[in-house]
């Protein structure tokens, strides 16, 4: 399995934008802790926000970036705002960390790269990837 390091999706030509649209139901973390996703540990801090996507899928977002890209809909529901993110389909197995000395998040043929922001990353998982991104 390849690991990928010093990636920047914003000059490779097989990266595009594309935006998110879901509906996921939020806790926020009272404590630190770990949670175990698809793709690798998630871990969190006091007030992050462990993340429940429509596919069932589970993730946690930092608190400063969750407050900046969603917006809350009642009962623990948020839609996130539709902010493009860089992505690109993957032919072969690999890992990357989620920031500088972050989680390790691996993935397989067909998952999508994701880049938040320089530094910043995430792995989707091809059936869930288009199921709810769409090119921008």
């Amino acid at each position: 399995m390849q690991t990928l390091n010093d990636i920047d999706l914003r000059t490779d030509p097989g990266a595009a934008h594309y935006i998110k649209e879901e509906v996921v139901q939020v806790v926020f973390a009272g404590a630190a802790g770990e949670l175990a996703s698809r793709e690798g540990p998630n871990r969190y801090g006091p007030g992050d926000a462990i993340v429940t996507g429509a596919t069932g899928d589970r993730w946690v977002v930092s608190r400063s970036r969750f407050d900046a890209r969603y917006v809350a809909l009642g009962g623990g529901a948020y839609r996130n705002q539709p902010v493009p993110v860089l992505a690109k389909e993957m032919d072969a197995p690999f890992a990357i960390a989620r920031s500088a000395g972050g989680d390790v998040l691996t993935g397989k043929a067909g998952d999508w790269l994701m880049q938040y922001a320089p530094g910043d990353y995430g792995i989707t998982e091809r059936a869930r990837f288009l199921a709810v991104y769409r090119r921008a």
